[in-house]
């Protein structure tokens, strides 16, 4: 028995994390194949049964792994951003909900022919979508301008909200008469604001304040913090029952605006714990599905989807932006992003249960349903979403631009070089003078410490995939993509090597573990370069067809010359990296620093 249950843990996080894995190296969004490994492990194969794996203990580990989940998305929201959209989000965290409710209910009441009540209770529950499914589509589809950062207040707002519309309904639904509902609604939901408010804002002012004065321990303060969360949940619960989610929530976003303490490394711990939860939640739930249940549900299910995705959600985004200054095209994509996630999940299986002990009729069908507008809505916006926002010229599917850490001449003329091919390109420096110079070339430049907590809000990072490390100092650039590794993948940052002039035994201090891909060849370091560009080197570009292949290119400059890029066919920037060789191909274009022929 006991190796049945190690068996089903490992393969749990196994099948959520490799998913993780395989979704990334296909760039397919994460949620869809997590729901269908999930499917496959579960009702299909029943290699995996959550249910007897972790009996009465299921509800209350989705629960608790929702509230780390929305604390930690709550550590993403900057209030600086509300100053754009802030009219937007509340709109479509009120107008939007019910809209969505209404229209959901109806649906659900005249075409799944259900009972009011369970309508209404299926309707609430649905209007979520969640940083779950939201999150990982942005990091996938990244879209331009405002529309990532109003999905993203969205999702996360929106969550308990509609998990406290949802108990609000359930209250009503208890109440046995319309005047007790509108007395236990009214109440409950006075209860849930108060209490989830009071309880977000102290653990908040404790976690600061114990970091503040040194309280924690450095090896503690990722795990303290965590528990705090917990504890948050617990306590705003015991005082109203499903306000914990508010109460973390909230408790996350005063934590990411206070300015008293540096919480850098709790967001990192945590986004990679919401990574592991997110793969162990989709797996889970959706290895719990009955099929039986799904076999009875009539091909009206789609109809009822289809409503949802194509009259629910534009209509609330269109109402809720009408007297907004968001464009067409913004609006079309925002009606076309309202996944379901985890919340609705989670929260239709808890009240599924308690209204069948209650003997309310169909309370069977809200679990079947809410997965099925699950695994539908993610189909439908994780396939079509990121086309969609290519066709409105919202994102690019890959983006190559640079953001170049150091702003010299010599890097200025690598921006422009790469600007030329279509690129885009942005500098960051210290310098005033150097930035000056940079704008005076029409090169995007933001003046400011690359270390700075606040340099990630002024950088432009609409079509920047590639980041390189071009100061002087080796521990500056380390630290620089330490400082920048929750936007870039490791895969596309790199830093220019050591100057090979330095001591010996000062050279390779940093483990590899803290550097970026190396940049232009072993032997090349910022100093050669500066050297070659002082002395009159120029950066040039030159397609290589099959008679002027790159071998004869290098002969023709006699070796005197760095390679610096190639640009394909298919236009995608190729950095040279002392990890790879740079070979470029007939039909590409290489960009190097050349000493001119004299």
């Amino acid at each position: 028995m006991s190796e049945q249950v190690l068996l089903q843990l490992g393969a749990i996080v196994l099948l959520g994390i490799m998913s993780q894995w395989v979704a990334w190296r296909v760039r397919f969004p994460s949620i869809f194949l997590l729901l269908v490994v999930g499917f496959i492990a579960g009702p299909v194969t029943g290699l995996l049964r959550p249910d007897a794996l972790m009996g009465d203990m299921l509800l209350p580990f989705v629960s608790f792994s929702v509230a780390v989940i929305l604390f930690e998305g709550g550590l993403t929201l900057n209030i600086k951003e509300l100053r754009e959209i802030g009219g937007v989000v509340l709109a479509l965290v009120i107008i939007g909900v019910l809209v969505t409710w209404v229209v959901g209910a109806l649906a659900a009441f005249y075409l799944l022919d259900f009972n009011l009540k369970v309508s209404i209770l299926l309707a609430a529950i649905l209007t979520v979508t969640g940083p779950t499914v939201i999150g990982p589509l942005l990091r996938h589809i990244r879209p331009e301008g405002k529309v990532a950062n109003i999905l993203k207040w969205e999702g996360i707002v929106i969550d308990p909200i509609g998990a406290l519309l949802a108990v609000l309904v359930f209250e009503g639904i208890l109440a046995s008469s319309l005047q007790g509902a509108t007395t236990s609604v009214l109440l409950s939901m006075s209860k849930t604001i108060v209490f989830g408010s009071l309880v977000g804002f102290v653990f908040a002012f404790l976690l600061v304040l114990f970091l503040k004065k040194f309280w924690i321990p450095d090896f503690l303060q990722e795990s303290m913090t965590l528990s705090m969360v917990v504890g948050a949940f617990l306590v705003s619960d015991l005082l109203q029952h499903e306000s914990g989610l508010f109460a973390t929530t909230l408790m996350g976003i005063v934590v990411a605006n206070q300015k008293y303490v540096s919480i850098k490394h709790i967001i990192e711990f945590k986004e990679n714990l919401r990574v592991l939860i997110i793969s162990v939640l989709f797996i889970i739930l959706s290895s719990r599905l009955d099929l039986e249940v799904f076999n009875e549900l009539s091909t009206v299910v789609v109809i009822f989807l289809m409503v949802l995705v194509l009259v629910a959600r534009p209509l609330a985004v269109f109402l809720s932006t009408l007297k907004s200054t968001l464009k067409f095209r913004e609006k079309i994509f925002l009606s076309w992003m309202a996944p379901r996630g985890i919340v609705a999940a989670a929260v239709s299986s808890l009240f599924a249960l308690r209204l069948n002990e209650l003997g309310v009729e169909q309370a069977n069908v809200l679990v079947p349903v809410t997965f099925s507008v699950i695994v539908g809505t993610v189909a439908i916006y994780g396939l079509t979403a990121a086309p969609l926002a290519r066709s409105l010229k919202l994102s690019q599917s890959n983006p190559q631009g640079v953001l170049f850490l150091g702003a010299q001449p010599l890097v200025q003329d690598m921006a422009l070089a790469i600007m030329e091919h279509g690129f885009k390109a942005v500098v960051i420096d210290r310098n005033n003078n150097s930035v000056s110079e940079a704008k005076m070339k029409n090169i995007p430049a933001v003046y400011g410490n690359i270390l700075s907590e606040h340099v990630l809000d002024e950088i432009p990072f609409s079509g920047i995939g590639k980041l390189m490390a071009m100061t002087p100092s080796e521990e500056a650039n380390s630290l620089a993509l330490f400082h920048f590794d929750e936007v870039f993948d490791r895969e596309e940052t790199y830093q220019i090597n050591r100057n090979n002039d330095e001591e010996e035994g000062s050279r390779d201090m940093l483990p590899k573990h803290l550097k970026g891909r190396g940049l232009f060849g072993n032997e090349v370091d910022l100093d050669y370069l500066n050297t070659m560009f002082f002395e009159g080197a120029v950066i040039k570009s030159t397609p290589l067809t099959k008679d002027f292949n790159f071998e004869k290119y290098k002969e023709y400059y006699n070796n005197k010359l760095v390679p610096l890029f190639a640009v394909t066919k298919d236009k995608r920037l190729i950095v040279n990296s002392n990890d790879k060789k740079f070979e470029p191909l007939p039909g590409q274009t290489v960009i190097s620093l050349v000493k001119e022929m004299v």
